[in-house]
């Protein structure tokens, strides 16, 4: 193979070359909102802050980009758009599982009839075969399939059909990497834009009244209840008709576009419930108190005519005069609250920010947040969509049908706000306030983010704005009731001027209607008052003068203007507000005007320069202002002469409030300072200057600036947000701007340096601003990426003399690294730079020298100095928050590649040595900070991760500046300094990883890597061994062995540096272990998935030659996957194909959940003692706990081998092979064989069914059963057995928690609920293409190792493995594509080592027996030709090497029972054509015509068939579980003579118990199974540890000598084929007791568990299997410790005799069973479920249940119907076993005799009085014992015992008697059951009780002798009862409480009286049977006589 060495250039080139550097620097236009940006007015000359303001707001941004980034980004390919329509180039995989989804099967109508089973002894398969296979049509045959082909051509053949029709780009078809773990995606920074909050559009429609007489004004704007606030300007519309507009026009002297918008757009950032939006009507000035005024509008309607009418119009032509007269005064009239509390509904802003996406459309919102959670403005500040307001927030109208009257005396905002909080308690105030009816309606919806023809707050057009002139919309602008953190971006200045009160009360009596003219001046005539003020509603846009609105004679009216002012851009002090007060006269009079003026008042802008604002209560002069008032103010007026005369002698009685909104004046004094300083410095200035109220000289100049910088980080923290921009760009202007003052160079950069440190301290600090998910605050963040430019340096600086010119520092010397001459200056300059330059001697202006190196700082030679020498906080917080000094340096360094074009020099060069040895300090300080946080708690953990990754990503783009050699020695210093200092191997490899990874991340990253090679391009390697011999290494290279390709050697690692530090930390992650150490595994994984999937989707590395070339920088990978196989999460083990994550805990649970898929077991378990095939797989490993990575970061892993695989140089790989020790073929065999189970497709998600795959891999038994097998020894085994989670157990859980949505396929079962139909077909053709991919991968691996070893000797195990991943492959759900390449490989393998698979692989063999047929029995016609030609030469080559196929046969015949047994999708029709095709190409197979061939396969077909036909039968009763169970018994049964299509069976009839939670019934199906093997192995060997056949299975059930093989026609087991089975070996036997043994565990059967282990302990003694004898103890000892606790708590089953009668039963008709049902199943529970189903089969209205238990009269019966009879039995014992029977379980288990009793009377009825009540016993015997292999078994014999009325009372009273022992004996007594058991027996009250009885039985000694005994007896009873009802009365006496004392003597009362009532009956004995038994001659010793009569008592209540 061509190595490195030769590559060709163009490759590299391909890449991306050197030499060219990858940083640009752009200019990027910013985008404006408006048409126009918005400035300040023309022709004006700015004041340098303005004028910089505007400069930063209009600027472009200055953004450094990576040429080639995107194109290996991750994203490159997955987030364009290319992503989108990749689908489209994807071919449709066909899966069969998804075809059957499609054609349902027919659900069947009508009743059905049921087919009854008959014979059970008939021998032999039911070969009642209802047709001929050959009457059926063959499939399509292969042509050449019988042709002779060698087997080089074929397998030639094949892998170019493999070959065409692949998917290029593996990634492309896998979800994309866990955004969690992509550290590398730098976020970009949202661009720096006008804040905007939520936006709501409300259009105003209409405006009525009852009566409409005159033109009537609306203003709207918005309120804060509770922050008692205005949030908005006012926003003012006219919506009058043009009639009456036409009563205004002499007023309106024109009428501006902007000022006719009727819907406003209002902002709204901190949205809550207690926001209203305020209607205020107002009306033209007229004569009369607001309520006069109004009167009309609530007595008149106009819809009365007749009088109202003439009222009206009478009204009309008033109005009309009083509007010309006074049109252009205002007064109020009324106004009405909107709550927007439902627009902003709380339950929707506390709603977490997280649901955010599933509420907006994902993509937009959630886009928006991930990158950056931006723009907050701040935490709190939601944004509506965020809240999900935007989901319930429709379109609303609003209509308003009633408005209060404005109250004259209460017009104020604070009025307002009392009103508003009364109006949300509740509306009452609708009862204080007069309303007046009227109509408003409104129009309320969500703002579109575009509006046509919208209008800003100064009015200036939004694009897009449209040429027709349509009525536009208004923007209103905000006023949040909390600071907004977003910087100023555009020009805005506006004050807001609000009139509040005025008091003239003692004022003469001509001021009455008053009205305040307000205007804005900028001088003191008239003509001064400029046109800046905003105009109202249909009018102009810009006014000199406005007035305010007048209350009806008020001599001190409140006031609720609001005056918009745009402010001019330039203000002097001559600039002012001048307010004029008029008295207003209404009437008209003769000659007099109509304003009378009553005084002035004024408020100069500026005060000390700084714009005025605040509250302000003014004096007002009642004359002519004197000249020259506005340079004073008001308040402060000097004297003057003549003397002012002032309203209530100078005190103040005008209330003001101005407000400014502006993006100039900072309103703040630090900051107004700083700037006014600055200024200073640059532009020439007459000292001393003003600054607020000080004034500064010259020489103070310095000292003041710096103090103003030290100061800045004291300033609010809002307006430093609002102008960051501005103060940074100052700040570092000030850091390299030589200075020199007062004759003496300053020096500020260290000050300036701290002040920004403390700012970026501040801002990373503040709770109210957003940061990025690293962490990095998002105004700083922007503020680099968009804003930050290297300074401008001024080419003049202020002296005191004037101007001295300085040469220009771009062109000048680079003084600091060329001039030795200057280097003690130099280092003077350094001490200046660092420390406090005053304390430097006195440097003299003269000394050109110094200041040459002053003029040449560099801003990033600045920064990284000052970086280096700060001390104490300043540099902790430098290296806290070092990404933001980190991307100023990268930003200011590509700058200045730019600028001073050193593009061309060599990197070497570019920057000077003393440069480059601040970056080392920089990096070592940061690594050894990194470190120092790590050694500390946790909690500085995050912290330390931020600063990691920060370091890495100014590293990589340190890779695009710097000379690389220098930088890949900086990463190294960083990777060994991390391990010197850390000693957590967790975090040390986890912040190695994110720090590599990012780095990997770089656009050159396989220049940096691969193409290391040539010399000349070669950077220095931080490894000088490889600097030095770079040639030579290269070709040394080649001569090593091909196998150290695929190890991460030491000469890898230092030609393939970033590749080699990336693979080292990657085997170590894999290798520890420890806490936490799991997220660590999944990081690394997805570190190189990630930069893989880069590559595979990087337009660049699309060509093979390239690929082939990354796949072998690559290659060492392999090695380490394959190191790591023992950790890797076995898909094939769990039940994975649930997609559940095992995080389950004890080895106990583990093992029973763990379900491995047969194949792996059969793979595995081998022969269990002396394991065979996979032996060599893992014994090299030492026996070590691993911690098992979990299943998302296995599968990353999976896929990067598989990428390595595909694009590898295949030839490269086959040498490889050949080369490998069988041991690592092994391990290599074994990853295939995960990867398979891996990628296994899992079908499109479908809500409505189970897909058919998950049915197949229910955990069925027989899965569990052979992973029993696998527990044992063995490698794999003892990989089963580390699958134990460690310490890491719930890692998994937690992770798998946070994945995100994308990680689509994986996920699908749950995600599906939001995704569309398109979206997730979409989905399942990608996976579908991934699965086929994958799959076809593993298989030209395979080829590859069948071929590479074809050469050597190692076939045989090979062959086992290969064939263990292809049949892994086939159980697997795949697509027709793969699998037709997968059978022609298998047919290879057949043709091509056909006897090996015959004679070695007898296990495999059987295997794929068993997959080939299940596939023959596919719907897809494709597959089915394909497999059955495979089975057909599977048939023919194994009888070519034997010439009798008998195993296979075999094989195959008990593949199809499983099958059938199993597989509920599985489908006869298919299965039947494919034995018609086998027979087809039997018969055309002219090679083998002369052989016994042929006629062999038509018998093994013909028997396939006939078992096809047991699963038509079985089919039928898929409804009815007995039926099943019974017919399954008996297909197993006709087995008998084949053992291991028995166990076949059995083995099936295990797993549909298990299904239906029948654990016992599956537990002894698989103890028969077992006593059949050990019939078979005692017959091969005599060992003594192996059970005796059968019989030594009594113990476990006496059913079990069924399976003695005891008849002559049995086979014997060495025939060929002949128990050839896996489980006919000791393992195998121990496997099935073991699968059995948790059975009985689960059924809770735990004394069985014991008999069972009896039989388990003796063979794992013989072959000494300590470990397994560990597991068996304990598990025994838990069993025993479940039967202590659990002891009489069990439920075991509940039995029910059910009887047939009716000829419909057919078979059944007259027959009786004993049906087992789970333990407390009611008599009306097992009545349903029968009822209904045999209502299914015949028609309910011919079934009928019996309700009673008497027998049943057939004559009586219909002859049409149905009849069951169920009646609940009880298990029966004789007296004797009741000796044996002592437990509770030993009265439970081996039952064969049931009893169930029927009362009757002998009149017919079945109850009567006491002394009429008869009972019958029955007692019913079953064929076998309960618990058997089915739950009911037929009743073979019935006895009746009849019981007279007193044999009833005798067993009634002994229950009774019994229940009282009991409850008195019980431990711990239970007073509740005792007290309800002597109830019953000694209440007063107790129907047919023990009173009754006695007095019906023992009042008189019965007439007939025969009972005596029974009387006798009865009163025994009844002595023994009143003894206990004693004991238990008491016993409760000691448990009750102190409550139930009155019971208790109620209780003791009874009591008394039933032993009263009782004693004469209880002592009269019958004397006949006291006679004594001899006579004694004596008469004289009576005492004798009584003794023995004593005697013969007690013996006889003994005897009772």
């Amino acid at each position: 193979m061509t190595h490195l060495n030769s590559l060709d250039v163009e490759l590299a080139q391909e890449l991306g070359e050197f030499t060219e550097d990858d940083l640009d620097v752009v200019f990027t236009p910013k985008e404006c909102r408006t048409l126009q940006p918005s400035l300040p007015e023309e022709g004006v000359e700015l004041d340098p802050h303005v004028r910089d303001c505007v400069q930063t707001y209009i600027r472009e941004w200055l953004i450094v980009n990576q040429k080639h980034q995107g194109s290996s980004e991750t994203c490159g390919f997955k987030k364009t758009g290319s992503r989108k329509d990749f689908h489209k180039t994807l071919q449709k995989q066909t899966f069969e599982s998804e075809t059957l989804e499609c054609s349902e099967p027919r659900a069947q109508a009508g009743p059905r009839h049921v087919n009854v089973l008959c014979d059970v002894s008939g021998k032999g398969p039911l070969t009642a075969c209802d047709f001929d296979l050959r009457s059926l049509q063959p499939d399509q045959r292969l042509e050449n399939l019988l042709q002779h082909v060698s087997a080089e051509d074929f397998e030639k053949q094949n892998e170019e059909a493999r070959r065409t029709n692949r998917q290029a780009e593996l990634f492309a078809l896998y979800p994309s990497v866990d955004e969690e773990d992509a550290v590398e995606i730098r976020p970009v920074p949202e661009c720096p834009k006008e804040h905007l909050g939520n936006r709501i559009l409300v259009k105003l429609l209409t405006l009525k009244f009852e009566i409409e007489i005159e033109p009537l004004f609306a203003s709207i704007a918005l309120y804060d209840v509770k922050e008692r606030k205005k949030i908005s300007e006012s926003f003012h519309c006219d919506l009058n008709s043009d009639q009456f507009k036409g009563f205004l026009r002499a007023h309106t002297p024109s009428v501006a576009l902007s000022s006719q918008a009727r819907s406003a757009v209002f902002s709204v950032t901190y949205p809550s419930s207690d926001i209203y939006l305020v209607v205020k009507i107002e009306k033209v000035l007229q004569q009369g108190e607001i309520g006069d005024c109004a009167e009309p509008y609530m007595v008149i309607k106009e819809s009365d005519g007749g009088k109202s009418k003439e009222k009206i119009e009478k009204l009309k032509l008033q109005a009309e005069s009083f509007c010309q007269r006074l049109g252009k005064y205002r007064m109020p009239f009324a106004w009405a609250p909107i709550s927007l509390a439902s627009f902003f509904s709380v339950s929707t802003l506390d709603r977490e920010v997280t649901d955010v996406d599933s509420m907006v459309g994902r993509s937009s919102v959630g886009e928006r947040r991930t990158l950056s959670q931006s723009r907050r403005l701040s935490e709190r500040a939601l944004s509506l969509e965020e809240n999900g307001v935007g989901s319930n927030f429709k379109t609303t109208t609003m209509t308003i049908n009633s408005f209060f009257k404005q109250e004259g005396d209460r017009l104020s905002d604070e009025d307002l706000f009392k009103f508003l909080a009364d109006y949300k308690r509740s509306s009452s105030l609708q009862r204080r306030v007069k309303s007046i009816p009227g109509l408003l309606r409104l129009e309320i919806s969500l703002a579109p983010e575009v509006i046509n023809c919208c209008l800003t707050p100064e009015l200036l057009p939004v694009r897009p704005f449209p040429e027709n002139r349509t009525r536009p919309h208004k923007e209103v602008l905000e006023f949040p009731i909390r600071e907004v953190y977003v910087p100023h971006t555009v020009y805005r200045n506006l004050l807001y001027v609000y009139p509040q009160r005025l008091n003239f009360a003692n004022k003469l009596a001509s001021a009455r209607n008053i009205t305040i003219k307000i205007q804005f001046m900028c001088g003191e005539d008239a003509s001064s008052a400029m046109p800046v003020i905003f105009g109202k509603s249909n009018g102009p846009e810009f006014l000199q003068e406005v007035y305010t609105a007048i209350t009806y004679h008020n001599k001190s009216p409140d006031f609720y203007e609001e005056v918009k002012i745009k402010l001019p851009a330039k203000l002097t002090v001559n600039h002012h507000l001048l307010f004029t007060f008029y008295h207003i006269s209404c009437q008209q009079k003769q000659g007099a005007s109509v304003e009378s003026l009553l005084g002035y008042s004024w408020l100069p802008v500026l005060l000390n320069e700084r714009l005025q604002t605040g509250s302000y209560c003014l004096p007002v002069a009642l004359e002519k202002l004197p000249p020259n008032y506005s340079m004073h103010s008001a308040e402060k007026v000097p004297v003057q002469n003549p003397p002012i005369k002032w309203a209530e002698g100078h005190k103040g009685v005008f209330n003001i409030e101005v407000q400014a909104v502006s993006s100039v004046h900072t309103q703040d004094n630090h900051l107004e300072k700083f700037f006014t300083l600055c200024h200073s410095l640059e532009s020439q200035v007459t000292f001393p200057i003003r600054v607020l109220d000080q004034k500064i000289t010259e020489t103070a100049l310095e000292h003041e600036l710096k103090l103003s910088i030290i100061c800045l980080n004291s300033s609010r923290l809002e307006p430093l947000v609002l102008f960051l921009h501005l103060v940074l760009d100052k700040l570092f202007q000030l850091s390299v701007q030589p200075m020199v003052i007062a004759g003496q160079t300053a020096n500020f950069s260290q000050f300036a340096f701290e002040s920004v440190v403390a700012i970026a301290n501040s801002l990373h600090n503040s709770k109210d601003l957003g940061k990025d998910q690293h962490g990095r605050n998002c105004l700083l963040a922007s503020y680099v990426h968009y804003v930050f430019r290297l300074p401008e340096l001024q080419r003049e600086l202020p002296k005191s003399g004037g101007p001295a010119a300085l040469p220009d520092p771009r062109y000048h010397t680079y003084g600091r690294t060329s001039a030795a001459a200057v280097s003690s200056k130099l280092l003077q300059a350094r001490v200046m730079s660092s420390s406090n330059p005053d304390l430097v001697g006195t440097h003299c202006a003269a000394d050109e020298e110094v200041k040459n190196i002053m003029s040449s700082k560099h801003f990033h030679e600045e920064l990284a100095l000052q970086m280096v020498v700060s001390t104490g906080m300043v540099r902790e917080t430098v290296f806290k928050y070092a990404w933001f000094f980190f991307e100023l340096l990268v930003k200011s360094m590509a700058q200045y590649v730019h600028t001073v074009d050193k593009r061309d020099n060599f990197r070497r060069t570019r920057f000077s040595d003393r440069f480059k040895d601040d970056i080392t300090t920089i990096v070592n300080v940061v690594t050894s900070e990194i470190a120092a946080l790590l050694v500390k708690p946790t909690k500085e953990n995050e912290q330390a991760e931020k600063i990691n990754i920060s370091l890495a990503f100014f590293l990589y783009d340190l890779l695009s500046l710097m000379d690389r050699g220098f930088v890949f020695n900086l990463i190294k210093h960083y990777c060994n300094q991390l391990s010197a200092k850390l000693n957590n191997l967790p975090t040390l490899i986890s912040m190695r990883l994110e720090f590599l990874r990012i780095l990997c991340s770089h656009e050159h990253y396989l220049n940096l890597n691969l193409f290391f090679m040539n010399a000349d391009t070669a950077p220095p390697s931080p490894c000088p061994s490889i600097s030095s011999q770079n040639s030579s290494s290269c070709s040394s290279f080649q001569d090593q062995k091909i196998a150290s390709m695929f190890d991460l050697t030491p000469e890898y690692r230092q030609q393939h540096f970033l590749t080699g530090l990336l693979f080292t930390e990657l085997a170590a992650a894999l290798d520890a272990e420890g806490e936490g150490i799991s997220k660590v595994q999944r990081k690394a994984v997805s570190a190189i998935h990630s930069l893989l999937s880069s590559h595979d989707l990087d337009p660049r590395c699309v060509k093979p030659e390239v690929k082939v070339k990354i796949a072998a920088l690559y290659l060492p990978l392999v090695g380490i996957i394959l190191d790591a196989l023992p950790q890797l999460y076995d898909f094939t083990a769990t039940d994975a194909r649930g997609g559940k994550n095992r995080t389950s805990g004890s080895d106990e649970e583990q093992e029973g959940n763990s379900a491995i898929n047969q194949n792996v077991a059969l793979a595995i378990a081998g022969n269990h003692f002396n394991l065979k095939t996979s032996g060599t797989m893992l014994s090299s490993l030492p026996y070590k706990q691993y911690n098992v990575l979990n299943a998302d970061t296995t599968r990353n892993l999976m896929i990067c081998f598989l990428w390595i695989m595909k694009n590898a140089d295949q030839s490269l790989i086959r040498k490889w092979i050949a080369d490998l020790p069988s041991m690592q073929l092994n391990r290599i065999l074994d990853l295939l064989f995960i990867c398979v189970s891996c990628f296994e497709y899992k079908g499109k998600p479908s809500s409505d069914k189970v897909s058919t795959q998950v049915l197949q891999k229910s955990r069925d038994v027989k899965a569990r059963l052979e992973e029993a097998l696998l527990r044992g020894e063995g490698a794999r085994g003892e990989m089963m057995r580390r699958r134990v989670p460690g310490n890491d157990r719930f890692s998994c859980l937690s992770e798998n928690l946070r994945w995100k949505k994308e990680q689509t396929h994986w996920r699908q079962a749950n995600e599906k609920l939001d995704k569309t139909k398109a979206e997730l077909d979409q989905e399942a053709l990608i996976s579908g293409n991934l699965a086929t991919e994958a799959n076809l991968i593993i298989l030209d691996m395979q080829e590859n190792i069948i071929q590479a070893s074809s050469a050597l000797d190692c076939k045989d195990s090979l062959l086992g493995g290969v064939l263990r991943v292809l049949v892994n492959s086939l159980s697997c759900d795949q697509s027709t594509t793969y699998l037709t390449h997968c059978f022609a490989t298998l047919r290879a393998l057949i043709a091509k080592f056909g006897d090996l698979l015959f004679e070695e692989e007898v296990e495999q063999c059987a295997d794929l027996c068993q997959r080939v047929l299940h596939h023959c029995s596919s719907s897809m016609d494709v597959t089915r030709s394909q497999a059955c030609a495979t089975l057909y030469l599977l048939m023919r080559f194994s009888f070519g090497a034997i010439s009798n196929f008998a195993r296979v046969k075999m094989q195959v015949t008990m593949s199809l029972a499983s099958l059938v047994g199993k597989a509920s999708d599985f489908n006869e029709e298919h299965l039947r054509r494919s034995l018609r095709t086998i027979l087809a190409y039997a018969e055309e197979d002219k090679a083998m015509q002369s052989t016994p061939f042929p006629i062999q396969v038509e018998e093994l077909l013909y028997n396939l068939n006939s078992i096809l036909y047991d699963t038509v039968k079985m089919r039928e009763f898929q409804e009815d579980p007995e039926m099943l169970m019974d017919l399954m018994y008996r297909i197993a049964k006709s087995y008998q003579t084949s053992p291991d299509l028995r166990l076949t069976w059995l083995q099936n009839m295990a797993e549909k118990h298990t299904k239906k939670k029948c654990y016992t019934e599956a537990a002894m199906c698989l103890v028969h199974a077992a006593a059949l093997v050990a019939e078979y192995l005692s017959m091969l060997e005599d060992h003594s540890y192996l059970p005796v056949g059968s019989v030594s299975f009594q113990n476990i059930s006496s059913n079990v000598l069924e399976e003695s093989a005891v008849s002559d026609d049995t086979l014997s087991p060495d025939e060929d084929g002949v128990c050839s089975g896996r489980y006919f070996t000791e393992s195998g036997l121990v496997g099935l007791l073991e699968q059995a043994a948790e059975l009985f565990s689960t059924g809770g059967l735990y004394e069985t568990v014991n008999e069972v282990y009896k039989l388990v302990i003796p063979i794992l003694e013989a072959h000494r299997d300590f470990r397994k004898l560990t597991s068996t103890h304990d598990k025994l000892q838990k069993a025993f410790d479940s039967i202590i606790s659990k002891g009489h708590k069990r439920m075991f089953g509940t039995y029910f005799r059910v009887g047939f009668y009716g000829s419909k039963f057919g078979d059944l008709d007259e027959q009786e069973f004993v049906y087992k049902e789970p333990a407390i199943t009611k008599l009306p529970e097992i009545s349903h479920r029968l009822e209904g189903f045999y209502s299914q089969c015949f028609g309910a209205e011919f079934v009928e249940v019996i309700k009673d238990s008497a027998p049943v009269d057939k004559t009586k019966l219909d002859p049409n119907k149905a009849y069951i009879q169920i009646t609940f039995v009880e298990p029966y014992f004789d007296e004797y076993e009741m000796k044996d029977r002592v437990t509770y379980f030993e009265k439970n288990f081996n039952l064969r005799r049931f009893m169930y009793t029927t009362p009757f009377t002998l009149e017919g009825r079945p109850r009567g009085e006491l002394h009429e009540q008869y009972r019958r016993n029955t007692v019913l015997t079953t064929m076998h014992a309960f618990p058997y292999i089915k739950t009911r078994i037929s009743v073979i014999q019935k006895e009746e015992f009849v019981l007279t009325p007193i044999e009833v009372a005798i067993e009634d009273m002994k229950k009774k008697t019994l229940q009282l022992a009991v409850a008195v004996h019980q431990e711990p007594p239970d007073a509740k059951m005792l007290q309800m058991v002597l109830q019953g027996s000694v209440g007063a009250t107790v129907n047919q009780g023990p009173l009754e009885v006695a007095q019906v039985f023992l009042a008189e000694i019965p007439a007939d002798p025969k009972l005596y005994r029974h009387h006798n007896k009865l009163r025994l009873c009844f002595k023994e009862f009143i003894m206990r009802c004693g004991e238990a009365v008491e016993k409760n006496k000691r448990l009750i409480t102190a409550d139930q004392r009155e019971y208790q003597q109620e209780l003791k009362k009874n009591y008394n009286k039933l032993k009263e009532n009782l004693r004469p009956m209880i002592e009269r004995k019958i004397p006949e049977l006291y006679k004594p038994i001899f006579r004694v001659e004596s008469q004289k010793r009576d005492s004798f006589h009584r003794s023995s009569f004593r005697k013969c008592e007690t013996q006889l209540s003994q005897g009772s």
